[in-house]
């Protein structure tokens, strides 16, 4: 689903810019081996509408900076690093607000340009992110490791064992947010004696 607007050629009167957008999970995994399944994230409600600027700086593997109304005070925006295994619904879409031009700009916000974005996206490039968040394969988590992955995905619906450098890997907890594997195989079932 893609919320861009208009035809690229008409531009919507009040128009600032364009953006990648995505909401928070419903289901949120924390704790050892994340399997802690929370609603939505401490700063954030399930469901609110973070608008995520252009990367200007590394804010650490599988996080973003992101600008939404926090869970407290729901009148402003916030600026926030949040996980990107905590989105989804990644789309585009237009900025009309001034104050919301105010947060993602942030230190760089030129207040004699008060409606300018500092770092804008481009409606293609944010499309082709919002493309490459909404993929239909899981993030993988193993065991441990509070964090997906980088390099692996596996299918939906994921597999019961994996190998990964030559470890074999079991299906410990599958849901919303991704796979979660653990080196110990799950206990066998036990059979009733006849």
């Amino acid at each position: 689903m893609t919320d861009t607007g208009p035809a690229q050629e008409e531009t919507p009167d009040g128009l600032l810019g364009w953006c990648l957008v995505a909401n928070v999970a419903r289901e949120t995994a924390h704790g050892e081996s994340g399997l802690d399944i929370q609603h939505g994230t401490k700063h954030f409600r399930a469901g609110t509408l973070l608008w995520l600027p252009p990367v200007r700086w590394d804010p650490g593997h599988g996080r973003w900076p992101a600008v939404g109304r926090h869970r407290g005070n729901g009148r402003q925006y916030v600026n926030m690093i949040v996980r990107a295994e905590d989105l989804e619904n990644f789309r585009v879409k237009g900025v009309y607000s001034e104050a919301l031009v105010r947060s993602l700009n942030g230190y760089l916000h030129d207040p004699a340009a008060p409606r300018m974005l500092q770092n804008p996206w481009t409606r293609e490039r944010a499309q082709s992110w919002a493309d490459g968040g909404n993929r239909h394969r899981e993030p993988l988590f193993i065991e441990g490791h509070p964090y997906a992955h980088p390099r692996i995905s596996v299918p939906n619906p994921p597999p019961a064992e994996i190998e990964v450098a030559g470890e074999t890997l079991h299906l410990a907890h599958y849901g919303t947010r991704g796979a979660r594997y653990s080196r110990t195989p799950p206990p066998a079932e036990r059979t009733p004696e006849p």
